[in-house]
């Protein structure tokens, strides 16, 4: 379907605001507003015209954040939740671990082991190839990883949200 190029223009600005501010709060009526459309409209026509729903779009710039933090500084766990709009560390935590497989300590320790090389890729290259899949919602993951009936215990879903990867 496409879309006025007017509006597509009004819901980039929303995507711009949420990129430059990722840590605030951007509820769908604050979003609408920024769009100059009702919310939903917007929520509709966002959905249509990235892929995603908004806090969905959100929360994938949240998790990727975070793990830059984790991965290029020292900030403790806490301050990195908090800094990337969490308001609750268990939270941070959870959905850290169901939208990446891991938790963020366990990612900051693997990154820390790893001997890091002059990157020969521009960032913005990595930075979306590591970005976190969110076609299906946490949640849906949740409920995925909880119906799982081999009997094996099971961190994450694969990036498609299909197959579970199993623990050793």
């Amino acid at each position: 379907m496409s879309q006025d190029p007017e509006l597509l223009r009004r819901l980039l600005r929303a995507k711009d605001r949420m990129d430059a501010a990722s840590h605030e709060e951007w509820p769908v009526r604050r979003l609408a507003r920024v769009s100059g459309v009702s919310e939903a409209h917007f929520a509709r026509s966002f959905k249509d015209a990235f892929g995603v729903p908004p806090h969905r779009y959100l929360l994938t710039r949240r998790i990727e954040r975070a793990t830059t933090l984790l991965r290029e500084t020292d900030l403790s766990i806490t301050d990195i939740a908090f800094q990337t709009g969490w308001s609750s560390l268990g939270t941070f935590g959870r959905t850290f671990r169901d939208v990446t497989g891991e938790s963020p300590g366990d990612l900051r320790a693997r990154e820390k082991a790893v001997q890091r090389q002059p990157e020969a890729v521009p960032f913005c290259y990595l930075a979306a190839a590591h970005r976190p899949v969110l076609t299906i919602a946490v949640s849906e993951k949740r409920r995925q990883g909880e119906s799982d009936t081999n009997g094996e215990q099971q961190n994450a879903l694969e990036p498609d949200g299909l197959e579970p990867t199993e623990v050793p």
